[in-house]
């Protein structure tokens, strides 16, 4: 870098101590050659003049993408301000455009938008940062095909206006730049390269022009791109070519803005090297005034007609000889001329015999075999094919069909239509008959044709008819005679628990205790909670023709049968919880201390890091990283694994490595044992490539947490961890997957090394991110990184155990639970029916299961308003709720069984496949 910018500096003043020149005259004997050297690119000398009056079209195309930071952004846009302060802006001189890109190209401004350095000065400065990928070749690629379009404001070739791409980049390309570079230079663009920071520099030598050493330039920072702007003003803006360089000019060299031109002496014209001066050319100096092709011979010109036509006397003019014109050319339709003869051509529907004079009519048929399947017939210009009468042309234009009559035309038919051979007729369907004006039809009437012997009415059907009987009377067998309706004999009357017939009607009547609803069909039982002010605290239970009052789950019934008072079950039972037993409902659960979380049977306690988890690690294998430092992320690994307790009932751990591709090492199913983890881990390879985080979390994502690669299923509420260490720049995007993976509650940690950039880790850390995102200068310090995971890890493992908590009794839960002071009444309106619940749940009121059931539910009371002993009724409400609750206890406890025999049959699995 040191030598680079003493090499500007030398420079930039030698270039001060040149002296504008006036143009010179060279002797013709000179050596031809242009511009400064060989290697000199061809426009570079079009911009060594004084930016005063300086005719060029400037792009500039700046790298916005991810990489460059708000700042960096801030500096590149001064940069651009600083470059314009010496350019003579405005649509007769310097024209300006700028495009910026990331993953995409904007066009900020072309070369046509701008008239004055303000507008484009305040245009640069209300920029706005992309901040996406670096799709370097695609912006050169827009650059070549548009900016420099005339379209767009760039003047055209013919007037030898410089172009010139100024590129600002700070990272390697995402596409191919290479071919897309070297096509713009050879359409004559210049190309100034800047490259900051970690820039590869051979890629910056295929962007720029040669020589690179001019046109090439490589800073540390952004901060450090500022020394560029005198080293560009030198190059845009000072030279006199004719004075500097030998030119070659033949005769004369004269100075352009940036460049310089070769003319002649008066009587000669420039060569097509631009260089060599060569005598005046009379046909093209001179209105020769031939009509098609002047001929220069020593000291004039001549005229000369091309091949088929001659000469006129004025010797300018040529007249096309007519060889049609002579009575022997034996056309038999039409003569036409050639240059040098003549040829016969024939009319349409015809061609040329043999003779080439004579002609005869094309048979287009039997020349091209139409395949037309009724007749083929010809034409001026070709054939069609025709169909013959009855028949339609399809759309094919070869084969025909018969014409459907009924659907061409409005037949009027009411139900049937029939083609026949060149109409149609209407018919009628099954059951009607057609009338006289043979369209409509009318439905045949069987009851009027036959003997139907009815006793009270006859209807007609499709096919035939049947009898009716009147209301309140029913159809006998016989199909026609009719008998008097008992309407409960019906079934349809509705009636709950009985029907009795009235007459021609019937009434609903209800068993003993019950009433009948305000519909008349339906019945409730009679409602002593209802009816009088029973006093009961929690739940008042209609009992025969009494009640008696019952307490919820949770709470017993205190001496004077109204009023209800909580249980205490960890006092009243041996509840066999190894720390702390706590009251829930009816029942209890176990907690455990500080550090500890609750083992699998529900009371015993054990250490955090003994507690089950499914870990995944997702570690960046990138180029970054390097062999030795993989090696220190393997022990950082290797030491997590060793604080947990390794099992397929404790802890499931997974491993991905990711560059620019995703490897899984070993899923959370593979080992079931710490030192079979360790030696997977000892044995991973490096992969070296690039670093695309987001896939690597889209992986995990969707792969590592599912029951196929071990992971437990979420009914399990095992905690799902992911650690993710990575030392750089992802090159693709990681808040979405990282997000998803959050929202499905799993716990991100992320860990950063060395590079690795804070806000990208922050969008990995679950929150709150000061717990969950861990940061180190270089590898040597990840041990104080490892302490605080575990710590974390372990944390969190002890909330876990918290959520998991279940009760360790056996009594059923309610859903919900009133205070003491909340009286609840059940209505027995509100259930259904008792005989039916009965008889469809009948396994509930097995005797052993009822007795058994009551004596550990309930003990029996009696209320201070009846003395009624309560009795086993499997119809009354409290039973079938009891009942109820105690199911669905025993299928929650058979599911928990099932699950650990899956866990053990898992387990027994991974055993024997890694054996």
């Amino acid at each position: 870098m040191e030598k680079m910018l003493v090499g500007c500096f030398l420079l930039i003043l030698g270039q001060i101590l040149l002296l504008p020149a006036e143009a010179r005259e060279w002797p013709p004997s000179r050596s031809i050659s242009r511009g400064r050297h060989a290697r000199t690119h061809p426009q570079t000398a079009l911009l060594e003049s004084s930016c005063e009056n300086k005719r060029a079209d400037v792009v500039f195309i700046i790298d916005s993408s991810r990489s460059v930071n708000t700042h960096d952004y801030a500096k590149v846009k001064e940069f651009i301000v600083d470059i314009l302060q010496f350019l003579d802006i405005g649509p007769d001189v310097t024209r300006v455009g700028l495009l910026q890109y990331g993953s995409t190209v904007k066009n900020e401004f072309s070369l046509k938008t701008f008239k004055r350095k303000s507008e484009v000065e305040h245009a640069v400065k209300r920029m706005r940062h992309l901040s996406t990928g670096t799709m370097t070749g695609l912006a050169i690629q827009y650059a070549l095909n548009i900016a420099f379009s005339e379209a767009e404001g760039a003047r055209p070739l013919r007037e030898n206006v410089p172009r010139v791409i100024m590129i600002v980049t700070d990272g390697r390309p995402q596409d191919s730049v290479a071919e897309v570079a070297a096509k713009a230079r050879d359409t004559g663009i210049l190309i100034f390269a800047i490259g900051v920071g970690q820039v590869d520099f051979n890629t910056l030598k295929t962007i720029g022009s040669e020589p690179h050493e001019d046109h090439v330039f490589l800073v540390a920072n952004f901060s450090q791109i500022e020394s560029l702007t005198s080293v560009f003003q030198n190059k845009l803006c000072i030279q006199d070519l004719c004075a500097a360089e030998d030119h070659g000019c033949e005769q004369l060299c004269v100075n352009l803005l940036g460049s310089f031109v070769c003319q002649c002496y008066s009587g000669y014209t420039l060569a097509e090297d631009g260089k060599r001066c060569v005598a005046v050319d009379y046909c093209t100096s001179e209105n020769h005034g031939c009509e098609h092709e002047c001929v220069n011979t020593d000291s004039s010109y001549f005229c000369r007609c091309p091949k088929g036509f001659a000469l006129n006397p004025d010797k300018k003019t040529c007249t096309k000889i007519d060889y049609c014109t002579s009575p022997d050319h034996g056309c038999q339709h039409e003569c036409v001329n050639t240059d040098d003869s003549y040829s016969c051509r024939c009319l349409k529907g015809f061609t040329l015999n043999p003779d080439q004079k004579t002609c005869r009519r094309i048979n287009y048929c039997a020349l091209n075999k139409p395949g037309c399947e009724h007749e083929c017939v010809n034409t001026e210009e070709g054939y069609y094919c025709r169909c013959h009468r009855g028949y339609t042309l399809d759309p094919n234009g070869k084969t025909c069909s018969r014409v459907d009559h009924c659907a061409e035309q409005d037949h009027g038919c009411a139900q049937l239509c029939l083609n026949t051979g060149d109409s149609f007729v209407c018919q009628c369907l099954e059951g009607f008959l057609i009338n006289e004006d043979l369209k409509t039809c009318s439905r045949v009437d069987y009851c009027l044709l036959s003997d139907h012997g009815c006793e009270y009415s006859c209807v007609n059907t499709d096919r035939s008819f049947a009898c009716q009987c009147p209301e309140e009377h029913v159809l006998r067998s016989d199909g026609k005679t009719c008998a008097k309706l008992d309407s409960c004999a019906l079934g349809n009357h509705g009636c709950e628990h009985s029907c009795v017939s009235s007459g021609g009607s019937f009434v609903c009547q209800c068993f003993e205790g019950y009433i009948l609803r305000e519909d008349r069909k339906t019945c409730r039982r009679k409602d002593t909670c209802q009816a009088v002010d029973h006093g009961c605290e929690h739940i008042c239970v209609n009992s025969d023709e009494s009640y008696i009052c019952k307490c919820l789950e949770g709470f017993r019934l205190a001496e004077d049968g109204k009023h209800c008072r909580r249980k205490d079950v960890c006092k009243s039972t041996h509840h066999g919880c190894e720390h702390i037993c706590v009251n829930r409902g009816s029942s209890y659960i176990c907690k455990c201390s500080k550090g500890f979380i609750l083992a699998e049977d529900g009371r015993r306690c054990k250490r955090c890091t003994e507690g089950p988890v499914d870990l995944v690690f997702v570690i960046d294998g990138s180029k970054s990283l390097g062999e030795e430092n993989f090696e220190i992320v393997k022990q950082f690994v290797t030491g997590i694994i060793d604080s947990l307790a390794i099992s397929p009932k404790a802890a499931r751990v997974g491993l991905l490595q990711y560059s620019t591709q995703v490897r899984t090492e070993f899923t959370l199913r593979n080992f079931s044992s710490a030192k079979d983890m360790k030696k997977a881990v000892a044995h991973m390879k490096y992969m070296g490539k690039g670093s695309m985080t987001g896939l690597a979390l889209k992986h995990m994502f969707e792969r590592s947490f599912t029951q196929v690669e071990g992971a437990r299923p979420l009914s399990a509420r095992v905690p799902r961890v992911v650690i993710v260490l990575t030392d750089g720049r992802a090159q693709d995007d990681v808040s979405e997957w990282a997000s998803k993976a959050q929202a499905k509650g799993v716990t991100m940690y992320a860990v950063g090394v060395g590079k690795a950039i804070e806000e990208e880790l922050q969008e990995i850390a679950s929150e709150p991110t000061e717990e969950h995102l861990f940061y180190a200068e270089d590898f040597s310090t990840m041990g104080e990184i490892s302490d605080k995971l575990r710590k974390g890890i372990c944390e969190a493992l002890e909330d876990s155990g918290g959520r998991q908590d279940s009760p360790a009794g056996e009594l059923p839960k309610r859903a919900r639970q009133p205070t003491e002071s909340e009286p609840v009444t059940i209505n027995i309106r509100d259930i259904l029916s008792c005989s039916n619940f009965a008889v469809q749940h009948r396994y509930l009121f097995e005797e052993n299961n009822l007795a058994r059931s009551t004596q550990k539910l309930f003990h029996p009371t009696k209320s201070s308003g009846s003395p009624l002993a309560e009795k086993h009724n499997q119809c009354k409400c409290e039973n079938l709720i009891m009942f109820q609750n105690l199911a669905n206890e025993e299928v929650r406890k058979l599911t928990q069984r099932l699950e650990e025999m899956t866990q053990r049959m898992e387990a027994l699995e991974n055993r024997l496949r890694y054996r």
